[in-house]
Parts: structure tokens; sequence; C-alpha cells
């Protein structure tokens, strides 16, 4: 059985329809209005091996927040439908992806503990005319709404770009890693309590 998911979510400030499928490599086909995002959320949904359709717009006339929040929120409730009760998956996924200068990690737990350690600091505050303290705030409404404890990392790097892929492309995996299926669970959630 697939795992699967759509939302749709349609403010004052945003509309967005988002399907996903954890179980696909097929391409993704994703359009927010906003370049760079795009090309994050394809290397996310490519390295994570997973399939996002997405059409998304938003109030980017005054700025690209609302949107990108938004995009967090609706992919973060995408992936807690899709993952229900969390029966047999392995929960913690781990990352480490270098991109030139740069080299960045990504340790999630998918423990219906929300939570945001963000330890990135980049040296300029655009890529283009994206503003980068924004992937903050999409990781931040993905980890609280899909229940996940997120820590991400910049060991090393200078170049926004580069800095910023390594972020998603890390993201993509370590969530790969955790939402992997373990036949040793023999389909129960992967906790002691019995429940995430």
């Amino acid at each position: 059985m697939a795992r699967k998911a759509t939302i749709e979510r349609k403010t004052k400030e945003t509309a967005i329809t988002l399907a996903l499928n954890l179980d696909s490599s097929d391409p993704s086909s994703i359009d927010t209005g906003i370049p760079f995002i795009n090309h994050m959320l394809d290397l996310m949904a490519a390295h994570g091996f997973m399939q996002i359709q997405l059409k998304g717009r938003g109030d980017t006339e005054i700025d690209d927040h609302h949107t990108v929040e938004d995009l967090g929120i609706c992919l973060g409730s995408a992936l807690k439908q899709t993952l229900g009760q969390k029966e047999g998956i392995r929960r913690y996924g781990e990352a480490t992806v270098p991109m030139d200068e740069t080299l960045v990690r990504v340790v999630l737990d998918i423990s219906n503990r929300p939570f945001l350690a963000y330890r990135v600091k980049f040296k300029k505050i655009t890529t283009g005319r994206f503003d980068l303290g924004l992937i903050k705030e999409f990781f931040r409404a993905l980890a609280f709404n899909a229940g996940i404890t997120l820590h991400i990392d910049l060991l090393s790097g200078e170049e926004p770009h580069h800095i910023s892929e390594a972020v998603f492309k890390a993201f993509g995996k370590a969530l790969d890693q955790a939402t992997r299926l373990e036949s040793r669970l023999n389909g129960k959630p992967p906790s002691t309590k019995g429940l995430l």
C-alpha cells in the first residue's frame, strides 16, 4: 500500500495544493511561484525518493514569507497524514551531505515531539532575490506540523546556494531513512511505549 496524502490550504495570503507519495521515485512537479524554492523542493524529493505534485501561489508581491511558511505547513501535514500511526517505520534518520566546500548534517526523529534546532548561518542574507532566513521558517512549519524533532547543522560552508542545496538534500535523505519500513517491527510503532 502506497503512503500518499493530498493537502489543500487556502488563506487570504496563499493557495496551495500538494500531493505527496512517500513510495514513488517518479519525477515531481513543483510550481510555487518562487523559482528558488521550486529547485530546493525538487532536490529534496529526488534525494528523498518521494514524489511531490505541488501547485502554490501566494502574496509574493509583498514578500515570499507567507508562501514559504505555508508550504512547510502543507508538507508537514502531508507527512503526518501519510505516516498515520507510524507503524513499522524506522523513526530515526540522519544524513550528512557535502556540496563542494559545504557540509550539512540533518538528524531527525519522527516522534510526535515537534522541535527545530537550526544551526545554519549564512554570510549573505539572500541568494538571488530569495531571503535565506525563510529556509528556517519552512523547516519550522514542517517540523511542527509533521511532529518531527529536527536538527539541521551547517558543519562548514560559505556559498549560500551550496548550503541551501545541502540542507534540502540532507533533509530528504534523512526523511527517507526514517520513513523506511522495518520488517523486524512487525507493523508496530517504533517505541517502547507502543505509541508515538
